[in-house]
Order: C-alpha cells, then sequence, then structure tokens
C-alpha cells in the first residue's frame, strides 16, 4: 500500500470525490486549495482532500473509496497517514458530514469526537435534497480531533 500527494490535474480524481461530495461545484470549492492524496494498493482505491482552516486548524474536505473497496481498511489508513501528515503543522483537524450513524461511528472510532454543526448546511448550499442511504442530510455534523493525541 503506498500514499501520494498529488498536485497535478486533481481533477483526474473527480469520479472517486464525487462518492463523497455529488456536486461538483462545491468540489470546485475546496479541491484547488486542497491537498489532494491518493491510496493505491495495486490500484487506485481511495482519495482524501485536506484544507487548511487557519494557523492551528486543517479540515478534511472528502473521503472516499470505492465501493468495492470499502470496509477492507483503506479510509482509515488514509485517516491515519493524514494525522500522522499534518501533526507538526495543525493542532485540530475538522470533518463534516451528513448526521448518519455508520459515518459518524467511523469517524469517532478514527479518534474525532462532535464538536459542532450548521444548521441546514445541506438545504442551504446543495441543489437537489441530499441523502445518505434513506436518511436525508440535513445539518452538517462537525467532529475534531487533536492531532497531538
Amino acid at each position: 500500500m503506498r500514499i501520494e500527494k498529488i498536485t497535478d490535474n486533481k481533477k483526474q480524481f473527480l469520479d472517486l470525490l464525487l462518492l463523497a461530495d455529488e456536486q461538483e461545484n462545491m468540489i470546485d470549492k475546496y479541491l484547488p486549495v486542497g491537498d489532494l492524496f491518493a491510496l493505491y494498493d495495486d490500484d487506485l482505491k481511495s482519495v482524501c482532500v485536506v484544507v487548511p482552516i487557519n494557523s492551528e486548524a486543517c479540515e478534511l474536505k472528502n473521503i472516499a473509496t470505492y465501493g468495492k473497496y470499502q470496509g477492507q481498511g483503506y479510509g482509515r489508513a488514509l485517516i491515519n497517514f493524514i494525522f500522522d501528515f499534518y501533526k507538526n503543522d495543525y493542532k485540530i483537524m475538522l470533518v463534516g458530514t451528513g448526521e448518519t450513524p455508520a459515518i459518524l461511528s467511523f469517524y469517532e472510532s478514527c479518534g474525532f469526537e462532535e464538536s459542532y454543526r450548521v444548521k441546514n448546511f445541506f438545504t442551504d448550499n446543495y441543489d437537489h435534497p441530499m441523502f445518505e442511504g434513506d436518511i436525508q442530510l440535513v445539518d452538517m455534523i462537525y467532529l475534531k480531533k487533536h492531532l497531538s493525541e
């Protein structure tokens, strides 16, 4: 398994990024300013994008694994890699997600804890209703991880 920081032609990973954020114009807001990482195990399995917020915090804006590889530890490996990659640059990493029990549980198992929520984020910022399974996404739930832990 290897993880690479991608600096050129980030849009080549759009199909995978769209699995986690299904509206391209939202991805276009953070992809140019974010660090894109790709995880390969023979072929491409997962990607993530991390953006700086300020001198003390960064945000995991997108993490996605191809469906057939989900549940095999690739997302967790990528998160552990970025924790280590950014631990000397930032004190806190945030991640925002919908109120989906399985996804919240995954982030909490990676060491994130609930921080705050942004009311109506998905209904205010996307041009169509967003669903994760049968759950409509309304509020953005932010979780945080102290990188020095």
